[in-house]
């Protein structure tokens, strides 16, 4: 397995990942036209693609630097784990692992402490991969809103 920054060579199996872990309802364009920023102007992004030696795409992962206050965390700036999927034939095969290594390494070059994520709370399977690839859960959230428009 290789684990890289993404390149616009990836685009396809990245916005076909993106769509099975966030779906829009639709076409990729949302994803495509994401991707496509992200490969133009990374900011502070590390954008990964995870694949086997035989080319298929594997997971990919979406990790950026959060200056604002992170829940849980005592620094900033901290990486942030904005999004990680493995496709379903590749996952228990270390797969997720080899994407949060790569961001820790990334993260520890750019001096920081911590790296964060979240997960909806009714996402059991995320919160164990979160565990099983040593996160610990600091706080659970619920958001809430009031229209204030008559």
């Amino acid at each position: 397995m290789r684990v890289a920054p993404a390149t616009a060579a990836d685009a396809g199996d990245w916005a076909g990942m993106r769509e099975a872990l966030w779906p829009s309802g639709g076409d990729h364009g949302t994803h495509s036209e994401d991707i496509a920023r992200l490969l133009a102007d990374p900011g502070d992004t590390l954008n990964l693609i995870a694949r086997h030696a035989d080319g298929v795409a594997l997971g990919f992962a979406e990790a950026s630097l959060r200056h604002d206050y992170v829940n849980g965390c005592d620094s900033s700036p901290v990486a942030f784990l904005e999004g990680i999927y493995v496709t379903p034939a590749a996952r228990g095969q270390g797969v997720a692992r080899a994407l949060i290594a790569a961001i820790e390494a990334w993260a520890r070059s750019k001096g920081l402490t911590e790296l964060a994520s979240d997960a909806a709370l009714d996402n059991i399977d995320s919160h164990g991969m979160h565990h099983a690839l040593g996160f610990a859960e600091t706080q659970r959230v619920a958001f809430f809103r009031k229209s204030l428009s008559n």
